[in-house]
This record gives structure tokens, C-alpha cells and sequence, in this order.
């Protein structure tokens, strides 16, 4: 398990490290460090083909409209791409109730229910709060005593610093952000949108598709 400390020292290091550093292959790089800290994060949750050949990452919040809006489409994307490696970061911008449900989604994984879990509370059609978001865990037939334990764990507490870290550090301006190769989108996203995005970090890191 990574620490904080771990943690913190790894973000400072790409916090130091250029956004936009040059090239002669690409014009705007996305830095070593910054591209291992996105996409190799040990808290990270990974979906898709682990192994795949190209990483997608999503920062999202479960009281983000869009966000709710974007799962269908996400999942057609995973199905549709077998060399896709999907990165979720639990980005919770909305305040006190979206971190609860951030901490509530990355201790089910503990309980092998992380998937579970996300499309449950992205399913909700009120705020994503405690008493709603328990909803979700008991219909899921989670161990409740455990997650609530584990929601407090130094996995979950890094995982949603180092989102916070991150954005902050490439500025992003909300959620949902997708970020694939060297570049980024924000906002609500068509299949056809997230594919061309995909489709471009491939061409842009020289990988072939399929």
C-alpha cells in the first residue's frame, strides 16, 4: 500500500516537472512523471484490459450530472476495445456528501464490488449522500461495518488526494475529464467522442489499434 508520505512525495515530484514540456516526436508531451503518477497509480482503479495498450483516465464526481450521463457510454467503450485500459479517479468536487460517496465506492473494492458500487451511485436519481449511498451498499449486499472501516483506509484517503493533486496540478476545470495520451476533454462526451479521443492517443504515442 502506498502512504501519504509516498504519496506527497511523488506529487511534488510532478509538481516540479513542466506541463507542457518540448519535444521534436510531439509538440506537447505529457512528462514521465506526470503520465505514471495519472495512469500507474498503485490506488488507482483500473477497468477494462489492465493490460491494454493505450490508458484512458476519468476524474468524475457522483453528484456530476454528466458524469451520470457519460457511464453508458463508457461502458460501450470498454466492451468495444479490447487494448483499452481505463483509469477511474474518484475526483469528489461537490463537497462533504460526493467525498462519502467517493470513500463509499473505493472501500467497496475491498469487497470486490467496486464496479458495482460506481454504477450504483451513479444510478441515483437524488444527491449522493450518506443515506442514499448506504442504500446502494446494503442493496449490494455489502458488509457495512467493513466498508465504513475501510472508508477511512490510507488507500482511499490517498487515492482522493492524489485526484485533488493532480487536477490541481494540470489545472483541470471540472468533471467529468477524460484524458487520453497527450490530451484532455471536459464535459459530457458522445461514444463517437470518447472513440476519436482514444483513437487519437493512439496515433499520438505510436500505438496500433486493436
Amino acid at each position: 500500500m502506498t502512504t501519504r508520505r509516498q504519496t506527497l512525495a511523488l506529487i511534488a515530484a510532478v509538481a516540479a516537472t513542466p506541463v507542457l514540456a518540448q519535444t521534436q516526436a510531439r509538440p506537447n508531451p505529457m512528462p514521465d512523471e506526470l503520465r505514471t503518477a495519472l495512469e500507474r497509480d498503485k490506488n488507482g482503479i483500473v477497468l477494462g484490459n489492465p493490460k491494454g495498450n493505450i490508458t484512458l483516465v476519468e476524474f468524475f464526481d457522483y453528484n456530476c450530472p454528466f458524469c451520470k450521463k457519460i457511464v453508458p457510454k463508457m461502458q460501450q467503450l470498454i466492451s468495444s476495445d479490447p487494448q483499452l485500459r481505463v483509469v477511474f479517479r474518484e475526483w469528489p468536487v461537490f463537497g462533504a456528501d460526493s467525498e462519502f460517496a467517493a470513500r463509499a465506492a473505493l472501500a467497496a473494492l475491498d469487497q470486490g464490488k467496486y464496479w458495482q458500487t460506481h454504477a450504483g451511485l451513479m444510478g441515483l436519481r437524488d444527491r449522493a449522500a450518506e443515506p442514499s449511498v448506504m442504500r446502494v451498499v446494503r442493496k449490494l449486499g455489502l458488509d457495512e461495518g467493513k466498508l465504513r472501516r475501510d472508508m477511512d483506509s490510507d488507500r482511499v484517503s490517498d487515492h482522493i488526494a492524489r485526484s485533488f493533486m493532480l487536477a490541481d496540478h494540470m489545472s483541470l476545470i471540472g468533471t467529468p475529464t477524460l484524458i487520453a495520451g497527450d490530451e484532455g476533454v471536459f464535459g459530457d462526451q458522445s461514444l463517437k467522442d470518447l472513440q476519436d479521443l482514444v483513437a487519437r492517443a493512439r496515433a499520438t504515442m505510436g500505438v496500433a489499434a486493436g
